[in-house]
């Protein structure tokens, strides 16, 4: 054995080498020794390697590879199949199960599995199919109360709005955007209070928010109401109602509701029904205390007032005993005028009432010298009304004629057809109650039908109550129809309306609505007799 010729002295490491020799392949070993860094020399090993062994030696090699390789193989594969068979199902259930819960009822598995994997998916793929079957139902119900809902908040007289608890606008229906003018306003989603009238805005802000809090106050936990008034365009009186709107469970304030009530006829109702009593109480005072005051006299001091004297207050007391009787009748026609009473109309032959009203009145007439006539149009047709209601209209307008024309004057009562437009047959006959006495102010003319207004208070008289043409503009609006007046001062007035024609085919009570007014208006109104 002989060192390598690169083998140097001051190797430090091994070297191992392999040569061949007759005797076939020897592996040499060389050690270097050194001690105490003296290097002392070197150490040669030759190996001569048994075949057997060697290939023995290479075989479990290369089975221990193989094996090796083998396992990974397997680890990989097991570990692909888990991932195709168990993992990807998983994780495809974790995804469905998000999607369930999320509102997507669509979702569905489809995956090419067996056993008990595969029994899990169909039984989610069933579990899916009915909630999404649920779902539909829940949705056509809700969107069906949806529905119903927003037509009856629609529909409702009254306004309503619907506000979360960010004030933002939810819901309104026409009445309250009507109320509000909000017709062309996109108000919803927004805040309210950038909306709202001042006014109203003034009133609302602090009791909204509130409410719309986790703990309204103990005066706002059942509602708020409030009485307000709504400027320009509307003009409008209204009462809103603030309700707190709850979960289910009634603990969690989940918004606002506010309802507008218009309550403008209802204030002017009440204003007029307190007029009307002020003005009951003093119309019924005067005469009572004309009465009592007499009476009274005449109790403490009969024996010492003359018969003449006795004669005139009672008669004074008379006369106060029948305008308080007028007054009382008044009130009373008035008001069942005014009631839902219903009259038949039925086929009347205008001559007779206002033949009666004429020769009831023709006495008075003669008494102040004034003229009373009647101009009827022969053969008129049968009207529809009611015949006892027109005999207090005529009475009333002549009584009221014969009141304020002076001496030498005339009352004429007129009846004729109006004239027909085109081939059309004559449908309605016009009534006229026409004076030659002192006139109406213009300023008064629009108030003559008022409830105890009284021409006579200008001119200082005590007779009537005020309620006469308050009485015949009721009578003819129960006829379907309108009373109109012409009127000049010193010249005369002349008050009409017209009456529709009677059909024997047709049946009216005084609650069916006129379909229209009159077709046929002259083209001059009446005038005042001159």
């Amino acid at each position: 054995m002989q060192l390598p010729e690169n083998y140097g002295e001051n190797l430090s490491e091994p070297m191992v080498r392999q040569h061949m020799t007759p005797d076939g392949e020897v592996t040499d070993v060389f050690v270097p020794l050194h001690h105490d860094d003296h290097y002392l020399g070197v150490m040669a090993i030759g190996i001569n390697p048994n075949l057997t062994v060697v290939n023995s030696s290479h075989l479990t090699r290369d089975v221990t590879i193989a094996v090796f390789v083998s396992i990974w193989v397997m680890v990989i594969l097991g570990a692909v199949f888990n991932a195709l068979t168990i993992t990807q199902p998983i994780k495809e259930l974790l995804l469905g199960v998000k999607n369930i819960a999320a509102g997507n009822f669509k979702q569905r598995i489809d995956l090419p599995l067996g056993g008990e994997l595969a029994e899990l998916i169909l039984n989610f793929n069933e579990m899916a199919e009915r909630l999404e079957t649920y779902d539909e139902q829940n949705i056509e119900e809700l969107t069906a109360e949806k529905a119903k809902l927003e037509t009856l908040v629609t529909t409702i007289a009254d306004g309503a709005v619907l506000l979360d608890t960010d004030m933002r606008v939810i819901l309104t229906n026409p009445t309250a955007r009507s109320l509000f003018g909000w017709e062309n306003a996109q108000v919803v989603g927004e805040n309210v209070l950038y909306h709202l009238p001042d006014s109203v805005k003034l009133e609302l802000t602090r009791p909204l928010y509130q409410m719309a809090s986790a703990k309204p106050p103990v005066e706002f936990r059942e509602g708020a109401e409030f009485r307000l008034f709504l400027p320009e365009p509307t003009n409008r009186t209204v009462r809103i109602l603030l309700t707190t709107v709850l979960d289910q469970y009634r603990e969690i304030v989940k918004g606002v509701a506010i309802t507008i009530q218009d309550i403008t006829r209802e204030v002017e109702l009440n204003e007029a029904k307190s007029q009307f009593i002020s003005n009951v109480s003093h119309e019924l005072r005067t005469p009572l205390f004309n009465i009592k005051s007499f009476i009274e006299t005449l109790h403490e001091y009969g024996e010492d007032l003359s018969e003449q004297e006795k004669r005139e207050f009672l008669d004074t007391a008379n006369r106060e005993t029948d305008r308080l009787t007028r007054l009382v009748n008044d009130v009373l026609d008035l008001s069942k005028l005014e009631s839902n009473k219903r009259y038949a109309l039925d086929a009347v032959e205008i001559t007779q009432p206002i033949e009666q009203t004429i020769r009831t009145h023709r006495l008075n007439a003669r008494d102040k010298e004034i003229e009373l006539v009647q101009e009827i149009e022969p053969n008129l047709p049968s009207v529809l009304g009611n015949y006892d209601l027109l005999v207090q209209v005529f009475s009333n307008l002549i009584g009221n004629g014969l009141k304020f024309t002076q001496p030498g004057g005339k009352v004429s009562l007129r009846a004729y057809l109006l004239d027909p437009v085109g081939h059309q047959s004559p449908s309605y006959v016009r009534v006229e109650v026409a004076d030659t006495g002192i006139g109406i102010d213009p300023e008064d003319q629009k108030a003559i039908f008022d409830r105890f207004f009284r021409v006579e208070n200008r001119v200082h008289t005590l007779e009537g109550t005020g309620l006469g043409l308050s009485i015949v503009q009721n009578i003819v609006q129960k006829h379907h129809s309108e009373v109109h007046l012409v009127s000049e001062e010193g010249v005369g007035t002349t008050f009409w309306f017209d009456l529709a024609v009677f059909q024997d085919s047709a049946v009216f009570q005084d609650s069916i609505e006129p379909d229209v007014e009159p077709d046929v208006e002259p083209d001059v109104e009446p005038e005042p007799i001159p």
